[in-house]
């Protein structure tokens, strides 16, 4: 499963509803790339193909192709805003190491 956190659903609503996309999907997968072998790819998506794993968290429905599913099941998306900056965070139990950004890891 993969779940958000109570800021990253109120974020993501706020997005959702700021680019008039409040009848889509927040889809996140894996692609190849990046600091330390795999990037995470967070966006909307008005499709669902067959074979994608569909989660509902707080009237959100996330949305994974099987194949990222495999390295993101558990995975936990959460929003921090900081003096360094502000965005989405990955907390990926299935990460053995993370780069600095927290953009990109390796299993």
């Amino acid at each position: 499963m993969i779940t958000l956190s109570p800021l990253a659903s109120i974020k993501v609503k706020e997005i959702m509803e700021k680019e008039n996309k409040a009848d889509w999907k927040l889809r996140m997968g894996v692609r190849g790339g990046g600091c330390s072998g795999m990037n995470y790819v967070l966006g909307f998506d008005n499709q669902v193909a067959e074979g994608d794993e569909l989660f509902t968290h707080d009237n959100i429905t996330l949305v994974c192709d099987m194949k990222s599913y495999l390295y993101l099941n558990g995975t936990e998306i959460d929003y921090e805003d900081g003096l360094q900056g502000s965005g989405f965070v990955f907390k990926n139990p299935n990460a053995h190491k993370s780069c600095g950004c927290g953009n990109s890891f390796s299993t």
